[in-house]
C-alpha cells in the first residue's frame, strides 16, 4: 500500500514536472487539471488504506502484550505448580522460584522489546504517510497557484487584446 501511494505521488511530480510551458511564460508549466485531480482522488482513496494498516499493527501490538501476560502468567502457574508437586527440599524450592523469576524476567523483557519495535515502525509507517500527504499537498498548493497566476495572466492578454481593438479603431468622422 505505501508503495501505491508513493506511486501515486511520483506521477504526480512526473506530470507536473513534464508539463510543457506556455510560449511566454517558461517559468510556468501547463497540466491536464482532470488528469492531476484523477491522480489525487486515487491517493486520497489510499491515504485510508495506509492509516487502516498502521491501526492494525496496533492492534496486533496489543494482542501479542496480552498473549505474552497469558504465557507470562500460565508459565509461572506452571513453574509454581511444578515447584509444589516436586519440592520437598527447600533449595529445590529456591532453585525453581528463582528459574521461574528469570522466566518472567525474560517474558517481561521480551515483551518491552516487541513493544517499543512495533511503536517504532507503527510511527515510522504513519510520519512516512504524513509526510507523502503533505508533499502532495504543497504539489497541489504550488500548481493551484501557477494556474491562478497564470489564468489572471491570459485574462488580462484577453482584455488588453479587446481594449486595444476598440482603442484601435477611431470613429468615422461625420
Amino acid at each position: 500500500m505505501a508503495n501505491d501511494v508513493n506511486r501515486l505521488i511520483d506521477m504526480l511530480y512526473e506530470r507536473i514536472e513534464d508539463a510543457k510551458s506556455p510560449a511566454l511564460k517558461p517559468g510556468m508549466s501547463m497540466v491536464d487539471r482532470d488528469e492531476m485531480l484523477d491522480l489525487l482522488d486515487e491517493l486520497r482513496a489510499q491515504l485510508p488504506v495506509e492509516i487502516k494498516r498502521a491501526q492494525e499493527l496496533l492492534t496486533a501490538r496489543d494482542k501479542f502484550v496480552e498473549d505474552a501476560k497469558r504465557d507470562v502468567d500460565r508459565m509461572m502457574r506452571q513453574a509454581e505448580l511444578d515447584a509444589k508437586t516436586k519440592v520437598s527440599d527447600s533449595e529445590v524450592l529456591y532453585a525453581a522460584k528463582e528459574k521461574a523469576r528469570q522466566m518472567i524476567a525474560r517474558a517481561e523483557e521480551r515483551c518491552r522489546q516487541l513493544y517499543q519495535v512495533t511503536n517504532e515502525y507503527a510511527e515510522d509507517a504513519l510520519a512516512r504517510t504524513e509526510e507523502a500527504v503533505q508533499m502532495a499537498l504543497d504539489e497541489v498548493k504550488q500548481q493551484r497557484v501557477r494556474f491562478r497566476s497564470a489564468s489572471a495572466a491570459k485574462l488580462q492578454e484577453q482584455r488588453d487584446k479587446l481594449d486595444g481593438k476598440t482603442d484601435g479603431e477611431e470613429p468615422a468622422e461625420s
